[in-house]
């Protein structure tokens, strides 16, 4: 329409600018960190959900669904200073400077101006509304409470390769039980649906955050695990040295350094770094219960068995988020760089925040975005998924489709997937939709089909053709 305007001559001025405004008019772009999704990555994210799904639901764990937006109060707090600052915070409806606080709106303190101008924030993950959710239906649920829960999540991050502002996260949660067989069940979660999903290379690693805090305790600095974790989190990123400066710029004492230091570089097996660990924490009561707990854990991975992962002590892993306090849970992909594709962990006191006392709670996440990425990179999804539409009904004419939207309907009764073209129009443009779809099958009805009441299908990868009755075309397909 635009083309139709712009070649008449105008009668006003006011036209001819407005066409050419439309002609110059940049392209609308989703937000940075976001994405539109065609039908074929819909279907494989579709398989990838469908797959951790059918593992949760295995293990006897319930469906639930939280709002995509939180009020602000329930998300502060609950991430450390970092997990703070990525929360996507959502302006109050209409004037919503009436209520500014006018000092800080004047001084451009953003941090004091938040609070006064917007109450409600996008979620940042599914555990805290989860948490938030069982203090709201306590009376309603059954404990312990086995649940999962599959939705989007926003983060103000920095947009990058494996990194986005809106993607999806698959959790598992426990609340109720401090039994470490839960802990030993998300492992074989993990272990469960990567492997199904095709993966042959992938590490759970495992630490526990009292081994931190009991490192924490004998540097001397048990009030200060936080700064120690924040930093620890990074080591990945900015290496030893640049976890040693952030410890520095944070203000732990040299005297702590010593101590801490040796996590950098603590090498061996599984058995041998619990044994390191049993040394250094001698002193530590809660320490020495990180490394109990551990070796329990590994304990029961050992007689079990798993098919593909490879489980992994890691002392520096410390998942920078304030809320946990046992087991803590990454895991690895090989083959790619990506970082980690899922995580989790145990996190004991996390309902008291809103209230509820006594509720133990462990958690595991999968990051279907990544694993998305990480399943393309390594070729891993089915060919198969590709395939909506099964047949194609080619458009001759006004009787001929009248013909072809019978056995369509007959079809779809079925559940064979099948459309029409709807137009009569070249046959290669007709066949050139099949292609760019990825139909398997072509039929045509013309005049001489109708009359023997038969289809002629063809195969659109091996170009083979055959006349099929009208009245066998379902217990084709069903074969």
């Amino acid at each position: 329409m635009v083309l139709g305007v712009a070649c008449h001559t105008p009668k006003s001025p006011n036209l001819l600018t407005f066409t050419a405004s439309i002609i110059t008019m940049q392209k609308p772009a989703a937000p940075k960190g976001t994405r539109d999704f065609l039908p074929v990555e819909v279907q494989r994210r579709n398989y990838i959900f469908n797959i951790i799904r059918k593992a949760f639901e295995r293990y006897g764990y319930q469906p639930i669904e939280t709002p995509a937006m939180e009020m602000l109060s329930t998300l502060t707090g609950k991430y450390g200073e970092e997990g703070d600052r990525l929360i996507f915070k959502i302006l109050n409806s209409g004037d919503y400077l009436a209520k500014a606080d006018a000092r800080a709106l004047n001084e451009r303190n953003a941090q004091k101006l938040v609070p006064s101008i917007a109450e409600k924030a996008l979620r940042y993950d599914l555990t805290v509304p989860f948490a938030r959710f069982v203090v709201n239906h306590f009376n309603e649920l059954s404990f312990p409470f086995k649940r999962y829960q599959i939705q989007p999540v926003w983060r103000a991050d920095r947009p990058q390769k494996g990194r986005y502002r809106e993607f999806f996260q698959c959790d598992a949660d426990v609340v109720g039980s401090t039994s470490l067989l839960y802990e030993v069940e998300m492992i074989q979660l993990f272990d469960d649906v990567l492997s199904e999903l095709g993966l042959e290379q992938f590490t759970v690693k495992i630490n526990n955050r009292k081994i931190l805090t009991g490192i924490a305790e004998t540097a001397g600095i048990a009030e200060r695990i936080t700064d120690v974790t924040v930093a620890l989190d990074k080591l990945d990123k900015i290496g030893a040295d640049g976890v040693k400066k952030e410890w520095t710029d944070r203000g732990i004492p040299a005297s702590a350094m010593g101590v801490l230091e040796p996590l950098l570089t603590m090498q061996g097996g599984n058995e041998q770094l619990l044994s390191t660990l049993d040394s250094l924490l001698a002193n530590s009561e809660t320490g020495k219960a990180g490394v109990s707990e551990l070796r329990e854990v590994l304990s029961h991975i050992h007689e079990l068995g798993l098919k593909k992962a490879k489980l992994q002590v890691d002392v520096t892993l410390a998942r920078g988020l304030d809320y946990y306090t046992g087991a803590i849970f990454e895991v690895v992909a090989g083959g790619v760089q990506i970082g980690s594709i899922c995580g989790g962990g145990r996190y004991d006191d996390l309902t008291s925040i809103f209230g509820r006392d006594n509720l133990p709670g462990v958690g595991i996440s999968f990051g279907a975005d990544r694993i998305y990425d990480v399943m393309l990179a390594l070729n891993l999804f089915p060919e198969k998924l590709g395939r909506g539409t099964r047949v194609l009904f080619v458009h001759f004419g006004e009787a001929e489709s009248r013909y072809a939207l019978k056995q369509v309907q007959t079809l779809r009764a079925a559940g064979v997937s099948a459309e029409i073209y709807p137009e009569a129009v070249k046959m290669g443009k007709q066949f050139k939709y099949a292609n760019d779809k990825n139909i398997a099958y072509v039929a045509m009805a013309g005049e001489e089909e109708i009359a023997k009441n038969i289809i002629t299908l063809k195969n659109m990868e091996s170009g083979n053709q055959s006349e099929i009755p009208a009245d066998e075309l379902v217990a084709f397909f069903e074969q």
